[in-house]
C-alpha cells in the first residue's frame, strides 16, 4: 500500500468520525452507532423482571434485567450440549407429528378404484399413526418442561423471590423471557411439573409470562404510540383451505370476532382476495389483524417462512420491511413463532417481525397446532378482550394466561394443547 493510499484512508477515518460527532449532536442521537447504554435499556423492565437466558460452552446463566439495575443468576445445571441435544429431539418429535398429520389429510382423499372398504381402513391407521405421534409429542414435552424448570425457572424465580401468588389474576407477577441461542425455540413460559396437581412447580402457576426478541424491542413497545383513529379497524386474513393442506375450522374465533366488530370496522380478506401484495398494503391501516391461515417456517432460512395464501407466502422478510402502528396481531397459524436453528439469536419469526414493526402485542403459535386447540384458545382470547370494534390489547397477556392455565388443568397430560401459544410484547 502505498503513502497516498495511507493517507487517502486516513482522512476518510478523520472525515467519518468528524460526520459521526455531528450527527451525536442532533437531539436524540447521542448514542448513534454506540452500543445502547444499560441505563437507557432498564425502563424496559419497568412492568417487570426481564429475564436475558445466556447459553454457552463455557457456563450458562440468566442476567434478571430490573428497573433499578441487573441481576446475575448462576444456572449451573444448564449446559449447551443438553440444549442442543433437546431441542433436537423437540424439533424431530414435532416434524414426526406434523408428516402424520399430512399423511392423514392424504388418506382422506379418495383413491380411484379403491374400495370404500378399504379407504375407511387406510383412513383408520393414518388416523392411529397421527394418535401415537403425539403421544411421543406429549411425552416429549413433559419431560422437557420439567427438565427446563429444573435447570432454567425454577432457579430464576426462587432469584426473584416469586411464589404461588394468592389473589386474583390481575396482582400476580409479570415476567418477560429473553432466551438465546436454540432456547429462543421452546416453550419456556410452560416449564415445570404440571403433573403434580397443587405442587407449584410450574411457571404458569406463579408468573404471567410473556416473550420479547431484546430489551430495545420492549421498551419501544411499552412506549405509546399516536392515537390515530382512523386506524381503528380490524383486518381478518381468512384463508382456512388450501389444496393438500387440512382445512382450519375457524368459525369460533370468526363468530367471535364478527360480533365485537361490526361490518363498518373490519375488513376481510377471503381465501380468493388475501395475495400476499393485498394483505401488505392493508396491514398499515389497521390497527388489530387476526390472521387464521396455514404458516410454515423455513428453519434453515427464517427470513423465508411465513403465512401460506392464495398464491404465495407472505413471508416474514416482506413484513419486516414494513413500518406499521399496530396494536394487536393474533396468528392462528402454525409455526408463526419459530426461528431459525442457524441464526436462533436472530428472532427471525413472524410474530417478532410484526412486534419490531410496530404490532406491540402479538400472540401466535410456536408450532403446528391442533386446530380446536387453537380455536378455543382465539375465540375465548377476543371474547374477553374484544368488544364494541375494539380490542383491549394491553390485556392479552393475562387472559391468554388463564386460558391457558384452563387448558392445562383439564387435560395436563396433554401438553400438545396447551402449550405452544405463546404471547410476544409489553
Amino acid at each position: 500500500m502505498d503513502d497516498g493510499t495511507i493517507d487517502r484512508r486516513m482522512a476518510l477515518a478523520r472525515e467519518w468520525d468528524g460526520l459521526l460527532d455531528k450527527v451525536r449532536e442532533m437531539e436524540g442521537l447521542a448514542d448513534f452507532l454506540r452500543p445502547p447504554r444499560m441505563e437507557t435499556l432498564l425502563p424496559a423492565a419497568e412492568g417487570g423482571p426481564v429475564v436475558i437466558v445466556n447459553v454457552s460452552e463455557r457456563r450458562c446463566d440468566a442476567l434478571i434485567v430490573r428497573s433499578g439495575g441487573v441481576t446475575p443468576c448462576e444456572l449451573p445445571d444448564l449446559s449447551l450440549a443438553d440444549v442442543t441435544a433437546r431441542t433436537e429431539h423437540y424439533l424431530g418429535v414435532l416434524r414426526d407429528a406434523e408428516q402424520a398429520d399430512i399423511r392423514a389429510a392424504e388418506a382422506a382423499t379418495p383413491v380411484n378404484g379403491e374400495s370404500p372398504r378399504n379407504a375407511a381402513q387406510r383412513q383408520r391407521d393414518a388416523d392411529q399413526k397421527v394418535s401415537a405421534a403425539y403421544e411421543r409429542v406429549d411425552t416429549m414435552l413433559t419431560g422437557l418442561q420439567e427438565w427446563m424448570w429444573d435447570t432454567i425457572a425454577e432457579p430464576v424465580l426462587d432469584k426473584l423471590g416469586i411464589g404461588c401468588p394468592v389473589g386474583p389474576l390481575s396482582s400476580w407477577p409479570r415476567i418477560w423471557w429473553c432466551p438465546t441461542g436454540l432456547l429462543t425455540l421452546l416453550p419456556l413460559h410452560t416449564a415445570g411439573y404440571h403433573q403434580e396437581r397443587g405442587s407449584g412447580r410450574t411457571v404458569l402457576d406463579r408468573a404471567v409470562s410473556s416473550y420479547t426478541p431484546t430489551l430495545r424491542a420492549l421498551l419501544e413497545a411499552r412506549r405509546p404510540g399516536v392515537a390515530d383513529r382512523g386506524l381503528d379497524r380490524l383486518l381478518v386474513v381468512d384463508v382456512p383451505d388450501l389444496p393438500g393442506l387440512n382445512p382450519i375450522d375457524n368459525a369460533a374465533e370468526r363468530t367471535a370476532l364478527f360480533d365485537a366488530f361490526p361490518e363498518h370496522c373490519r375488513t376481510v380478506l377471503d381465501t380468493f382476495e388475501a395475495t400476499p401484495s393485498a394483505v401488505q398494503n392493508e396491514l398499515p391501516l389497521h390497527r388489530w389483524v387476526h390472521f387464521s391461515c396455514h404458516g410454515d417456517q423455513d428453519l434453515a432460512d427464517p427470513s423465508h417462512g411465513g403465512l401460506r395464501l392464495r398464491d404465495g407466502v407472505l413471508t416474514v422478510e416482506s413484513v419486516a420491511t414494513q413500518r406499521l402502528r399496530g396494536d394487536f396481531a393474533g396468528l392462528s397459524a402454525c409455526k408463526t413463532a419459530v426461528g431459525g436453528v442457524d441464526l436462533p439469536d436472530e428472532a427471525i419469526t413472524l410474530a417478532a417481525a410484526l412486534h419490531y414493526t410496530g404490532y406491540r402485542h402479538v400472540v401466535a403459535a410456536l408450532w403446528a397446532v391442533d386446530n380446536s386447540a387453537s380455536a378455543e384458545i382465539f375465540s375465548s382470547l377476543y371474547r374477553a378482550i374484544a368488544a364494541d370494534g375494539r380490542i383491549e390489547a394491553d390485556r392479552a397477556p393475562r387472559v391468554l394466561h388463564e386460558i391457558i392455565r384452563r387448558m392445562r388443568d383439564r387435560h395436563p397430560d396433554w401438553p400438545h394443547r396447551w402449550t405452544a401459544f405463546a404471547h410476544t410484547g409489553p
